[in-house]
Formats: structure tokens, sequence, C-alpha cells
């Protein structure tokens, strides 16, 4: 008997259970790991979040990114986190802030888009992505 290739495809996939449901246990400290790595990488699955929602939805205001990036997501992020994960976007030239007229208030609101950097750097993170 053969042992499957764990390395294709459809071992990769989120479903896949090769050995059925996990006991209690199994499954409680897979959700520890779980939780551990989201404390590590949610940074950083933050960011190509909001640049695979601003290359859709864009440009798009803080007000219409948050409530796709906690559909996308599942998390929750504070208003300033959200701001500060998006200044830190601009300032590294990854996104462009438009200032937008908003209807009968005469105020102003920040649209943001992707740059011509920020396209090619979503397109090498992506390229780098499992």
């Amino acid at each position: 008997m053969t042992t499957p290739d764990r390395t294709t495809p459809d071992s990769l996939a989120p479903d896949a259970s090769p050995q059925g449901d996990p006991s209690p246990e199994d499954a409680e400290w897979a959700e520890e790991l779980a939780r551990s790595w989201v404390e590590v990488y949610k940074k950083s699955a933050t960011t190509l979040a909001l640049l695979r929602i601003i290359r859709t939805h864009g440009p798009a205001s803080a007000a219409e990114i948050a409530p796709l990036f906690a559909d996308a997501t599942g998390w929750t992020l504070t208003e300033r986190g959200l701001y500060r994960t998006l200044r830190r976007l601009t300032d590294s030239n990854v996104l462009e802030v438009e200032k937008v007229d908003v209807a009968r208030t005469g105020a102003k609101r920040q649209d943001f888009a992707l740059t011509s950097v920020g396209i090619a750097y979503l397109a090498r993170i992506e390229r780098e992505l499992v």
C-alpha cells in the first residue's frame, strides 16, 4: 500500500482531513496552534487582505473598507488600527489617497487606491503564497 503524497494540491486544501475528525484534545491543540499563528502573522495577513480589498473595491474609504475586511477575514479591526495600517501603506507609496467631497456636507473623505508600487507589491506577495 502506498502513502498518499502530502504535497499534492488536494492534500493542501483547507478541508483535507486524511485521518478523520481529531479527538477533542487534538482539536483543542490545533485551535491553540492556530491562535498562536494568527497572533504572529495577523499584521501581514491584514496587509494582504486590505490590499486585496482595495484592489477589488477601490478607490474606497476606510468606512467602506472596514466591513469588507471583517467579511473577508472574520477579524475585527479597530478604527485606529485600520487608519494606522492605511497610513503605513500610504507612507510606503503602496496606497494613494484622494480627498473626495462628501455630498451635502462639504467635508472631505479620504479614498484609498493602490499605486503602481502597490499593484506590483501585491502581485509579488501573491506569487509567494502557497
